[in-house]
């Protein structure tokens, strides 16, 4: 009767901090009316918590026992009482605490001594990358072992030679100045009996970008130069327990990775591999001691989300060549990721590769600082013999690469495309009976993976940077297609760390560079930090971001109100990338400013602050009342006016003709606003119900378009409307915004007004002419919600299947006859509730 029990949304996880998790559940039946959970030191045990039977639908609760310290392993079951009856207990689950006090940590921040002079930031430029290890016995038998490990720029660990983990680009962005993010693995099977080795190598990663002349960058500075910090704890069978930690008795070389740079490139000469380098018993006369260097554990803080790992590996489809002869090959699609090596050559061949998703005329590789940036390229010298490589510190965003240096007869295999993103799980599908709009849902899910990395960047070349903006207008892209409920609760920590002491979240974070004016503070990125924690309420029913976050959104409110003159804000970027210039700042500033102020009313009322919900509600309305003096009637440019609709300030009388204007417009394939309006487009005209006219924009090929990028050879949403045809980044997903149309339009999916969490869906699909069928779903916290619909000779078929734990109100199209399944209750005109299960709906001439 229960399944998939999860602690903090993960399944689980070991390492957590946070001492009072969220326990949640799915059921098998289709409701509950009771639970009990019981939470224990050991399998099946009570002591650490016992809910008792609790009354009610509950399915995510949060821990109320005795206090979790360090190290903690908790074991959890829960069952639940259904039709009177209850379950037996469930399969359990587990989750274990990480290091909860720096206390707990004696461990000491190492790295190789030409890469630290205090004082000197740019100490270790033009050295190979360290190689650090350190040896240890074990004399007894092990039972458990876990490993704490960090780093500052790059690091991967291995003990015995073997990695600890599949995970990669460890550790994820984060402002390092106040949280550096360890991992904890369960290393016990890597262990043997007798001497052991721990390696790590390091890399500077965006923590350290220096500056240099042969190769683009984005900015150059530096937060840290490269270290590392490793505590491995070992609880032998007899009860005893050891600990093994970096420090003085560590030993460094350099590696055969003699650069790395974040946006540049990465060199790797294999000749200077080490063999052994991390395994015992190796050789290491000549390494040097490691440094140990001045650095709190204060600032370490455990993995609360997945981390970046290698999700699909894409050989090369194609080799071609460009006019000069040069070997270019295609892996079909773009991507983010590594490009990888598989080669039988002698010694010391030096290869250069470059990495682009254009070919120009000649049939080389497009770099340039509006698209990739450049130059970029990885170098690799290869040592004799069978190999493979690619780049370990940094990722690129390609389709192609182009490989100067290879032999002739080299063929496709020689080349294949490791594509990497951040392991949300996939909980999205999406198709319909129309190819081009399958391929348009198709780029735009490639854009938002090519960028979910350990956060939401804008394109994985040029920028890498964790612009704001995306994060919240496109939340239901995301959502609807990956399981981001720890992903997104981190994404905020991120946020809070970049707040400033006078409230403003810049529009980048972690904020690894300064930018000036609007590109620094715009209320459409910044506000994240306020939208976010309400989506993740809205789709997930979790409150805990609303709560943890609570303080920082009030200050964030309060700043931008401190810069607002009589209610309307006149900073910032604008429209970003529309294409009707007559759209003022001060417009589309001061809707985001009243969406946060009206989103801070909905959370202060959700946590029963009423006095504050109350305040923000009453500047929601000022600040309306302010924009329909200002502008209201006044701008006739489309952002203007679908803005102007979405805040509920065009006269009611005036609203249709408004409506069937911009209608005409985009069925005409007019769209002319940017980024930041097109959201509230496709909301605004989904919720009058002028579907036809997206459907139109949906399926057209001209410019501007979806189906323009599909047909112009786009793989991935591009930057610009013109796609493939404009010389500007080919894998960004900031247009994006019609795939959650497509899931809560064409399919139907979404929730009543009032719901959370889906536990109340509502089913209601458009049906626009020339459309067939249509199949959407996702997983939703009470399982999964799948809809399918086709129409054929005048008929019409609705299949839906309800999470249990869940209902739905099913809406129908117009049709003369409705065959309806006998549990379905009356709901309204042409709609019906229905509880947990699967259900069929047809409609008839």
């Amino acid at each position: 009767m229960v399944t998939n029990l999860r602690t903090c949304d993960l399944t689980d996880p070991l390492g957590i901090e946070i001492t009072r998790p969220p326990l949640s559940w799915r059921l098998t039946v289709p409701a509950q009316s009771g639970y009990h959970v019981r939470v224990g030191s050991a399998e099946g045990s009570a002591d650490l918590w016992d809910t008792g039977e609790v009354d009610g639908p509950d399915q995510r609760v949060v821990y109320a026992g005795r206090p979790l310290t360090s190290r903690t392993t908790a074991y959890w079951q829960v069952r639940v009482r259904s039709a009177g009856t209850w379950s037996d207990w469930s399969p359990t689950a587990r989750f274990e605490l990480g290091l909860l006090s720096p206390d707990d940590w004696t461990a000491a921040w190492i790295t190789h001594p030409d890469w630290y002079d205090e004082g000197n930031p740019r100490a270790g430029e033009g050295r190979p990358l360290p190689l650090l290890a350190g040896e240890f016995t074990l004399a007894k038998p092990v039972v458990r072992a876990r490993l704490y490990v960090a780093g500052l720029g790059v690091y991967a660990a291995s003990i015995n030679g073997t990695p600890v983990t599949d995970a990669v680009l460890e550790p994820p962005y984060t402002d390092v100045t106040r949280r550096v993010v360890y991992a904890v693995h369960d290393v016990t099977p890597l262990l043997r009996d007798g001497a052991n080795a721990m390696g790590i190598e390091l890399g500077p990663g965006i923590t350290h970008v220096f500056p240099h002349q042969d190769r683009y960058m984005k900015f150059y500075g530096s937060k840290a130069a490269p270290r590392t910090i490793g505590q491995l704890e070992v609880e032998y069978a007899d009860g005893t327990a050891d600990r093994f930690v970096t420090g003085a008795d560590w030993l460094a070389t350099e590696g055969p990775t003699v650069r790395s740079h974040w946006y540049g490139g990465e060199d790797h000469d294999a000749r200077r591999a080490v063999a052994g380098w991390d395994r015992p018993g190796t050789g290491r006369s000549g390494w040097l001691p490691a440094t140990v260097l001045p650095g709190s554990t204060e600032v370490l803080r455990s993995r609360a989300c997945p981390p970046i790992r290698i999700v699909e590996e894409l050989p090369a489809v194609e080799k071609l060549v460009a006019a000069d002869g040069t070997p270019v090959f295609d892996v079909g699609t773009v991507v983010a990721g590594w490009a990888e090596l598989r080669l039988d050559l002698p010694a010391g061949r030096c290869l250069r590769l470059l990495p682009g998703d254009q070919l120009d005329a000649y049939g080389r590789v497009v770099q340039s600082k509006p698209t990739t940036g450049a130059p970029i390229f990885n170098v690799y010298v290869t040592e004799d013999g069978p190999q493979r490589w690619h780049p370990r510190f940094r990722y690129d965003g390609f389709r192609y690469v182009e490989a100067q240096g290879l032999p002739a007869d080299a063929g496709p295999e020689t080349v294949s495309a490791l594509v990497l993103r951040a392991g949300n799980p996939r909980v999205g599908t999406f198709e319909t009976s129309d190819p081009l709009v399958n391929d348009i849902h198709t780029i735009i899910d490639r854009a938002v993976r090519g960028n979910m990395y350990s956060v939401l960047t804008d394109c994985p070349h040029r920028e890498k940077l964790g612009w704001l903006e995306q994060a919240h207008l496109l939340f239901d892209v995301v959502a609807y297609n990956y399981d981001v409920a720890a992903y997104y609760r981190e994404l905020l920590v991120t946020m809070a760390e970049a707040q400033t002491p006078e409230g403003l979240v810049p529009d980048i974070a972690p904020e690894y560079v300064v930018f000036e004016g609007a590109f620094r503070d715009d209320p459409n990125w910044g506000g994240a930090i306020v939208r976010v924690p309400w989506q993740l309420y809205r789709h997930y029913g979790d409150t805990t971001a609303m709560e943890t976050h609570y303080d920082a959104m009030c200050r964030y409110t309060d700043y931008l109100t401190g810069r607002a003159d009589d209610g309307i804000l006149r900073h910032g970027l604008g429209d970003w990338i529309g294409l009707d210039p007559a759209t003022p700042v001060p417009l589309v500033s001061t809707w985001g400013y009243w969406r946060v102020a009206g989103t801070m009313a909905g959370v202060a009322s959700v946590l029963g602050r009423d006095d504050d919900a109350k305040r923000y509600g009453a500047l929601a309305e000022r600040i309306a009342a302010a924009f329909a003096g200002a502008f209201a009637g006044k701008e006739r440019s489309q952002a203007s006016e679908i803005l102007a609709l979405d805040m509920g300030v065009v006269p009611g009388e005036l609203a249709p003709a408004v409506l069937d204007r911009i209608s005409e417009e985009v069925a005409g394939g007019g769209i002319t606003v940017g980024e930041i309006a097109l959201p509230a487009l496709f909301r605004v005209l989904d919720r009058a119900g002028r579907h036809d006219a997206l459907w139109a924009f949906a399926t057209s090929t001209g410019r501007p378009g979806y189906g323009y990028q599909v047909r112009h050879g786009a793989t991935a949403l591009t930057e610009a409307w013109d796609g493939p045809t404009r010389g500007l980044s080919q894998n960004h997903y900031m247009l994006g915004a019609i795939d959650a149309w497509f899931y809560r339009g064409l399919g139907g999916l979404g929730q009543v007004p009032g719901s959370t969490g889906f536990r109340r869906l509502l089913i209601d699909p458009a049906v626009p002419a020339g459309l067939e069928s249509v199949r959407a779903g996702t997983e939703t916290p009470y399982g999964r919600a799948d809809v399918a619909w086709t129409r054929r000779d005048g008929g019409f078929t609705l299949d839906v299947e309800i999470p249990p734990g869940s209902s739905a109100e099913v809406r129908m199209p117009a049709f003369a006859r409705y065959a309806v399944p006998d549990a379905a209750a009356p709901a309204g005109e042409r709609a019906w509730e229905v509880p947990a299960g699967r259900w069929t709906f047809r409609g008839s001439r």
